[in-house]
């Protein structure tokens, strides 16, 4: 059996950590994913150890999600565990064990356009997952939780840039009605069993490993092939686009800080026209982009823009990478993955 194979198990049958060899044990759901592996590779470069939780779910090839955490299956400070979250014998085995000090929940059913077509199930697992994990949470007394949120939940907020305390009472997609509650429930267990909680609403994060489904991957995928790119709209939607390891910057600043209740918007404060973005790309890549005009897309919010001010201040967040760059490391990351 090959080294990285034995690290994959079953929550039933696995060499577990000994968490006595590392400094702390965080258990990371959906560590198979985008900003799951790179949280893990991070953790795990502070000396943590790190149980990963992912039931590579076909939302997109799981092949690709298993390339994410083939070098962490490397590493003896990696567990794998494929499970569900809404699977409450084995998220609660996984605990059970002991020595895990903080959850970072990332698992969810992404996407604002396919929350349009699969509602019930998006609230089935962004928001019964979550409490399944709030009670193991709660159950084995753990005192530090992560919860990955989103952008989406300020809906078309006509205010700019969107701060921590605006009203977010209007989501205008089932995901974001999922992100909103999931915060919800999450102030409510921290309230009642004394459990840090730190919401962190991501803003359209990209680069290496980014989902293939997401504008700038499938963009790039498709120029690269000679092909047109759908665009919704006229191109004037803005997004404030955020390198994934400033994002992971934020998400390893909120675990060591992590106390009482608390949302930190981590984004980067520069929101980008979408035309300007495929500008950008064109650039990165060398190449024409020929664009095929489409309608807008209902559940598409018109732009996103962080006020990061609070995540500055009380975490130390210093989001720093520059558009042109983050586009330049993805390009590189996109064409070593397709040779």
């Amino acid at each position: 059996m090959l080294r990285g194979e034995r690290r994959i198990s079953t929550i039933w049958q696995r060499d577990w950590i000994k968490t006595g060899d590392f400094t702390v044990t965080i258990l990371v759901t959906g560590a198979a994913g985008f900003i799951g592996s790179h949280l893990c590779e991070r953790l795990i470069g502070r000396g943590a150890a790190v149980v990963g939780l992912d039931n590579f779910d076909p939302f997109y090839d799981p092949a690709v999600k298993r390339r994410n955490v083939k070098q962490l299956l490397e590493s003896d400070a990696f567990d794998l565990i494929e499970g569900d979250i809404r699977d409450g014998d084995c998220v609660q085995s996984i605990l059970a064990r002991g020595g895990v000090e903080a959850i970072v929940h990332l698992a969810a059913r992404a996407g604002v356009r396919p929350s349009i077509e699969d509602p019930v199930g998006y609230m089935d697992v962004n928001i019964n997952g979550t409490v399944v994990m709030l009670e193991a949470a709660r159950k084995y007394n753990i005192k530090k939780f992560i919860f990955a949120s989103s952008s989406s939940v300020y809906g078309n907020n006509k205010k700019v840039p969107f701060a921590e305390t605006d009203p977010v009472d209007y989501p205008i997609s089932p995901y974001a009605a999922t992100k909103k509650t999931g915060e919800l429930i999450c102030h409510t267990y921290g309230h009642l069993y004394d459990i840090g909680m730190t919401c962190l609403r991501f803003f359209t994060v990209y680069g290496p490993r980014q989902r293939p489904d997401l504008a700038i991957h499938k963009f790039a995928k498709l120029i690269e092939a000679g092909r047109s790119i759908p665009v919704f709209g006229d191109g004037s939607m803005r997004r404030d686009f955020t390198y994934i390891d400033d994002i992971i910057d934020g998400v390893v600043a909120a675990i060591d800080r992590c106390g009482g209740y608390a949302i930190y918007n981590l984004g980067e404060s520069r929101p980008v026209r979408l035309d300007a973005l495929i500008a950008c790309l064109e650039a990165a890549l060398g190449k024409q982009v020929v664009i095929d005009r489409q309608p807008e897309q209902p559940g598409d919010v018109i732009q996103t823009y962080a006020d990061v001010d609070k995540a500055v201040n009380r975490l130390g967040y210093q989001p720093k990478t520059e558009l042109a760059d983050g586009l330049e490391k993805f390009v590189r990351w996109l064409r070593n993955e397709q040779r």
